[in-house]
């Protein structure tokens, strides 16, 4: 194997990098920051006990929020599909209602009143289901909302405690 004049043998150590002088130290060359540090004081951490039960009992305010939340969609689903099956249905008698045999202004008329029924059926049908997802969403977050009331006030118990 040739060596090169430029590579150094592998007994010897490599030489560490300079050292770069520390900008801020030369700034504020008496400031220490492990005594800044040192005099701060953090809080007392409350026992992994405690936050692991605070934790399980987030989830289970979670959990319930979301079964809240599936029920409620699925009773507006419901409620959908039964306004499907009976807008279906009343479509279907009233075409049969409306006779080819009639006058052209006659069966005009139906139709018009046929549409109104219609419109005022879609916008009384639409604000129940409207009504039924604002309950539902309304239950849920009240889950949510009285959890986190729970916490603050775990949260305000912890705080008391450590200061004593």
């Amino acid at each position: 194997m040739a060596k090169t004049p430029h590579a150094k043998p592998e007994s010897e150590p490599a030489a560490a990098a300079p050292k770069m002088p520390n900008p801020m130290a030369a700034m504020m060359p008496n400031f220490d920051f492990s005594k800044l540090f040192s005099d701060m004081k953090m809080p007392a951490m409350p026992g992994m006990d405690v936050v692991l039960a605070a934790h399980r009992r987030n989830l289970e305010a979670l959990s319930e929020a979301n079964r809240v939340a599936l029920e409620g969609a699925q009773a507006v689903a419901r409620r959908h599909m039964e306004i499907m099956q009976k807008t279906m249905a009343d479509v279907s008698g009233q075409l049969k209602s409306v006779s080819v045999s009639d006058a052209p202004a006659a069966r005009a008329a139906k139709q018009a009143e046929l549409l109104k029924q219609a419109y005022e059926s879609a916008v009384t049908n639409m604000r129940e289901l409207g009504d039924l997802i604002q309950k539902s969403n309304g239950e849920a977050m009240e889950r949510l909302n009285h959890r986190f009331s729970e916490a603050m006030d775990e949260l305000k118990t912890l705080v008391a405690k450590s200061k004593t």
